[in-house]
């Protein structure tokens, strides 16, 4: 897979083995307030990862701190070859090229078709030859099952098309890593099946690691991985919540 992307013009630190997140006694913080702290985690490429916790526990924090948007304050910390702590407003968008970042909300542009939304980040990210873009829609598309509606409006698409859409997008430039923020929020629950079955399917077909912060206890269920819980300020390893069915 080819992408138009040369160079990452950021600072970065060399990770050791497949590791593609790698929190060492970190801290992550909400604005001033402390909100998990003596971090340790490590997730390798190809691996599939839930981060679960009840609601206000932390998860929606360590994600925005992973892909840049929250500020990496004390600790080490790196994401895709990125040092967190010297990531500023000129070398996020860099890091950001590396991950496919997926949302319970979709963001799609409503008043583009399903190529037309996904040309917009090609475009962005500086991709520039038809032919290239073109295939590239293609097969993110196909990866996805949803190549028959390339033409359709967000709009005239079901929630789990939608989803899919925002896949097939967060795999466009070849991701090294997707973080996923409660990507079955809106789903039902056949649906969500379908979309975290697709999840393990990326996983094992391209060694793309993903880490989706869920609440669905009921889908992760069916999906067995490796499970982190966000509880009392901390990062647990394991399961440490009832997954009520």
């Amino acid at each position: 897979m080819e992408t138009a992307i040369t160079g990452d013009a950021a600072p970065a630190k060399k990770v050791l083995n497949n590791a593609i997140i790698s929190l060492t006694d970190a801290s992550i913080y909400q604005t001033d307030t402390l909100v998990l702290s003596q971090v340790n985690i490590t997730i390798n490429k190809g691996e599939l990862v839930y981060l679960v916790g009840r609601t206000g526990t932390g998860k929606s924090s360590l994600l925005k701190t992973l892909y840049g948007h929250l500020p990496f304050k004390k600790g080490e910390g790196n994401v895709a070859g990125f040092d967190l702590s010297l990531l500023d407003w000129r070398t996020v968008p860099y890091l950001r090229r590396k991950l496919g970042i997926i949302f319970q909300d979709f963001q799609l542009l409503m008043d583009r078709n399903v190529e037309e939304n996904l040309r917009f980040v090609l475009e962005a990210t500086e991709w520039q030859d038809e032919v290239e873009m073109n295939e590239r829609v293609n097969n993110v598309l196909v990866n996805v099952g949803i190549m028959h509606k390339r033409y359709a409006m967000p709009y005239q698409l079901s929630g789990g098309e939608q989803q899919r859409v925002v896949i097939a997008r967060a795999l466009l430039n070849d991701p090294a890593l997707i973080l996923a923020d409660e990507p079955t929020g809106n789903l039902d629950p056949k649906t969500s099946e379908d979309i975290i079955g697709l999840f393990h399917q990326i996983s094992r077909e391209t060694d793309t690691a993903v880490l989706i912060g869920t609440h669905d206890f009921y889908t992760i269920k069916k999906f067995p991985s490796r499970m982190l819980t966000c509880a009392d300020g901390k990062v647990l390893e394991g399961n440490h919540l009832i997954m009520d069915a």
